[in-house]
């Protein structure tokens, strides 16, 4: 009888004050994990400098869902900055990054076509909640 579940190729298995273990690899940069294994930097250190363009690319890459993860505190981003998404008819949920490890990990885990934008910013104090 399995008692755990195989992990998939982003799985996130750890967190804490600016970063993100993806899989035991320790990720110090604002990050985007893709459901289908796939990861890359993205390009922003703070909410204050999102925009438009940080946005554009998840559009384009079709998920049903994108998972914002805006740092040790929950902030929306502005309607303007989603707007690729909403007119990809893309879904977006907004949580503090903690929130959106977990359920990055619950979604992708079910094998949903999902992406974790997640904001690291450096310095801010988030607990590590998975160890």
């Amino acid at each position: 009888m399995k008692f755990q579940s195989d992990l998939f190729e982003t799985a996130i298995t750890g967190y804490g004050p600016g970063w993100v273990s993806v899989r035991g690899q320790r990720v110090e940069h604002s990050v985007l994990l893709h459901s289908s294994g796939e990861r890359s930097p993205w390009p922003c250190g703070r909410f204050e400098d999102l925009g438009s363009a940080h946005f554009e690319p998840l559009a384009a890459a079709g998920p049903e869902l994108v998972i914002f993860g805006s740092g040790a505190r929950l902030r929306f981003p502005q309607a303007a900055w989603i707007r690729p998404l909403i007119e990809a008819g893309i879904g977006i949920e907004t949580m503090d990054t903690a929130a959106a490890c977990r359920t990055y990990n619950i979604l992708a885990g079910e094998g949903r076509r999902v992406i974790a934008a997640l904001l690291l910013e450096a310095g801010v104090d988030v607990p590590d909640r998975l160890k």
